[in-house]
């Protein structure tokens, strides 16, 4: 659950809010595709023992999601603004 702002007139304007969240997560998702673009080979890993590969792909795994976890918070943001101005 995303604790979200509550848009009022003392506070930062819903448009300024929703430009600056959906920049970011436009950001994540770049970040993201070059993640998933990046190099990482078997051939990089087989000097460092038979379990290296599997170790190396398991964390790229946890870093896309902790990157999707990112960009989900950021369109909860994002779609919250927009929507209250």
């Amino acid at each position: 659950m995303t604790t979200l702002p509550c848009i009022h007139l003392n506070g930062t304007g819903a448009a300024s809010l929703a430009a600056e969240y959906e920049e970011a997560y436009r950001a994540l998702q770049n970040a993201q595709s070059k993640l998933a673009e990046a190099t990482c080979h078997p051939r990089d890993f087989y000097p460092l023992g038979d379990q290296a590969w599997t170790q190396a792909r398991e964390e790229r795994e946890i870093m896309q999601r902790k990157l999707r976890d990112v960009k989900e918070y950021l369109g909860d943001w994002a779609r919250h603004c927009s929507q209250t101005f």
